[in-house]
């Protein structure tokens, strides 16, 4: 209100000049345009978040001008004419004054991630602004174009180390394989310049404007690239060890999976730094190499709990026997770290040792759900036709978790083991646990499962229906492509975009014939996801109508009002907004990223106000990866009803960020978030980081699956807002 009613005062002194010299002997004074007014950066914001929201480049052309009216005659005032205003365009705010609207309309177009947007950002490039030229780059990576690769690979000579690093970036992301050398080279420049060294804190770790972080992304590229030997070249020496010992190298050398890297990775993972640990103890388990026991064993007694479980993990997929004991112990342990003796639990399976039966039988009985379903796991690793005997002599576990990891269990047996016991669950209390059953027929080829599949896509439960999709997908039957059609149809009742996403993914492996009509169809749907699919399964069915499919989706249903995209906490924010999020075992704090992801941020908000996340449990917890919540079902499946759009960033996923979760194809966040235990390269500009924890991540640490989040407050700098419901 106070920049309305300053734009009012000066347009009123404005016109109050123009009545006085108009009543002079002077001849009429021209029509004037009215001025914009002096918050012309919000309003470029605004537009910039509503086209970026309905992922389009630019809106329609506004109206012709309507011609002007008469000159007024002596004496009297001239008129004003106000010029309707320019329809917002991206790609012409690439070319405004203020570099911060640039490199803002930059990542915007990198966001609406359509192709021609590539050649739109290649001026940039050249802008004077090294902050322009990387926000350029950046975006040419999000809209994953190869028509990007020229300018890109130049770019890795840009003096600006920030615009170096961002366009490696975007060089893996846009999958350049052949840039792999150039990506290479500039690495290797790096680390025989002697300038980089580990740095000193963590939250370094997320500058881009050093040597230090434009080595990173060359690491992260080349990964992405799979491109061990421009990896090797650059970070190893003659003898195969490190050059840097830093753990994005550990992360470089783990996520390569190449045999050759075993004498490095031995090198680090006897390094101090627990997370350069944790990386080559997760590579070593990849290697799955006896060579490596020597170091993994000592880490058993480990007192960096993230480095304990890479080292059990390790030793689960390297299967030797001598961890037997060791595991067996943890296991036993009662009064040991819950989410520990699970790991051992869980990694005592890949050993195979039938020593193991006995106490894993006993863990059979344990209170914790996730302790029984990972000690079933493993019984039915070890031995299955003891495993089965065991099962008949069990009642159905009262947890609806366990019940379905017993039906995934089922389907990785033999048929003529697994399809009997199968059969009895079908018709399970708790629909959570039927797609378990679903995915398992059809795992199994069961003579039955193409009739069970047709009549549960007529199920109430939505994510049934999807299971039942998904797997006439896989086994196609002859009438699955008319059911599957109907489905999509049918599922038009829902509030949610799955079952319908599910039901066209697997009508396109029917073939373009069945398919492409009801894709089509699917390009209007009501849910922006479910056209996003539709148009990828398009594009799959009918590589060359890539670009038309495309934009026959667009533009997307707006998430908010017109009204909401020119709210000041969205386009000039004056705090950071914090939230609050407290748990039986403490309270978390986290700072929204409201100005690199502020539709995000305003919808996690605006949930928590109402209360959406209070009393849910936290369904998913993976230790030196994350914890997950924000599903009303419990099950992963849960939603609010809406997706919203994805803001892929450069904030990198470090211990502590707050992204939100999606399915595996773009655009389908809504309701579920996640906090990374550590680093997770691989995750950045692939989900959208929201946020960070500020304190309390000893309370993450502390979280295991099932805790309820007892209420999430928000602080916008005025007002808490949210609590208990």
């Amino acid at each position: 209100m106070t920049h309305r009613s300053m734009v009012g005062g000066l347009a009123g002194a404005a016109f109050a000049a123009l009545g006085a010299s108009a009543c002079a002997s002077a001849p009429p004074a021209p029509a004037t345009t009215a001025s914009p007014g002096p918050n012309l950066f919000e309003k470029k914001i605004a537009a910039i978040l509503r086209l970026e929201d309905q992922r389009v480049l630019r809106d329609p052309a506004p109206p012709p001008t309507p011609a002007p009216p008469p000159l007024a005659t002596r004496g009297q005032r001239a008129p004003v004419i106000v010029a309707p205003e320019p329809a917002p365009d991206l790609i012409e705010m690439l070319s405004d004054d203020e570099a911060r609207i640039r490199r803002r309309a930059a990542l915007a177009v990198g966001r609406v991630r359509l192709v021609e947007g590539v050649a739109a950002l290649v001026p940039l490039m050249k802008d004077e602004e090294p902050e322009v030229r990387q926000m350029a780059a950046f975006a040419m990576g999000l809209i994953g174009a190869i028509s990007a690769r020229d300018p890109l690979v130049d770019a890795l000579n840009d003096p600006a180390p920030m615009v170096q690093g961002s366009a490696a970036e975007a060089l893996g992301l846009i999958g350049a394989a052949d840039a792999a050398d150039a990506i290479g080279r500039l690495a290797a420049q790096i680390v025989r310049a002697g300038v980089v060294t580990p740095p000193p804190a963590d939250e370094d770790d997320a500058r881009r404007d050093t040597p230090a972080s434009t080595l990173r992304l060359c690491l992260y590229a080349l990964v992405r690239l799979k491109a061990y030997p421009q990896i090797a070249s650059a970070v190893l020496d003659e003898r195969g060890q490190p050059r840097v010992r830093w753990w994005p190298v550990a992360y470089a050398l783990q996520r390569t999976e190449d045999p050759r890297a075993l004498p490095a990775l031995l090198t680090l993972a006897r390094e101090s730094h627990p997370y350069t640990r944790a990386f080559a103890v997760k590579g070593l388990a990849t290697l799955k190499d006896r060579a490596a026991l020597p170091v993994l064993m000592p880490l058993l007694s480990s007192g960096e709990r993230f480095v304990l479980v890479e080292t059990i993990r390790a030793l689960g997929r390297i299967g030797d026997r001598s961890a037997t004991g060791p595991l067996l112990r943890i296991i036993r342990d009662t009064r040991g770290d819950a989410q520990i003796r699970l790991e051992a639990a869980s990694a005592i399976g890949g050993i195979h040792d039938p020593e193991a039966f006995d106490v894993l039988t006993d863990v059979l009985f344990e209170p914790s759900p996730q302790l029984r379903a990972a000690a079933l796991r493993s019984l039915a690793s070890i031995d299955q036709r003891t495993f089965i005997l065991l099962l008949s002599s069990l009642d159905p576990d009262k947890d609806w978790t366990v019940r379905a990891a017993l039906a995934t269990i089922l389907g990785g047996l033999p048929a003529e083991i697994g399809l009997p016991r199968l059969m009895t669950m079908i018709n399970d209390a708790d629909q959570r646990v039927i797609p378990s059953v679903l995915a398992s027929l059809v795992t199994l080829q069961a003579p039955a499962a193409p009739a069970i599949l047709i009549d549960r896509l007529n199920a109430d439960d939505p994510v049934v229906r999807a299971a039942a999709a998904t797997g006439l997908g896989t086994l196609k039957p002859a009438n699955g492509a008319e059911a599957l059609a109907d489905a999509y149809r049918a599922g038009q009742r829902d509030s949610g975009y799955g079952a319908r996403a599910a039901a066209l993914a697997a009508l396109a492996k029917y073939g373009a014939a069945a398919a492409m009509p009801v894709l089509r169809a699917a390009f209007a749907d009501t849910d922006w996801a479910v056209r996003v699919r539709a148009a990828m399964l398009a594009t799959q069915l009918d590589p060359d109508g890539s670009a038309d499919a495309q934009h026959q989706i667009r533009p997307a249903p707006p998430t908010l009002t017109a009204e909401a995209y020119r709210l000041p906490r969205l386009t000039n924010p004056p705090v950071s907004t914090q939230v609050f999020i407290d748990t039986d075992r403490g309270t978390i704090q986290i700072e929204l990223a409201v100005l690199d992801a502020p539709l995000t941020a305003e919808n996690f908000a605006a949930l928590a106000r109402k209360g959406y996340f209070n009393g849910l449990a936290v369904h998913r917890v993976v230790p030196d990866f994350v914890v997950q919540d924000g599903d009303p079902r419990g099950d992963g499946e849960g939603e609010p009803g809406y997706t919203i759009r994805d803001e892929f960033n450069e904030r990198p996923y470090l211990r502590g960020t707050i992204g939100m979760a999606l399915d595996p194809w773009p655009d389908t966040g809504g309701s579920q978030w996640f906090i990374a235990h550590s680093p997770q390269p691989h995750l950045d500009a692939k989900y959208t980081v929201f946020g960070r924890v500020i304190a309390g991540m000893d309370v993450v640490d502390q979280i295991q699956q099932g805790d309820v989040i007892r209420s999430v407050r928000v602080w916008d700098g005025v007002q808490m807002s949210g609590g208990s419901r």
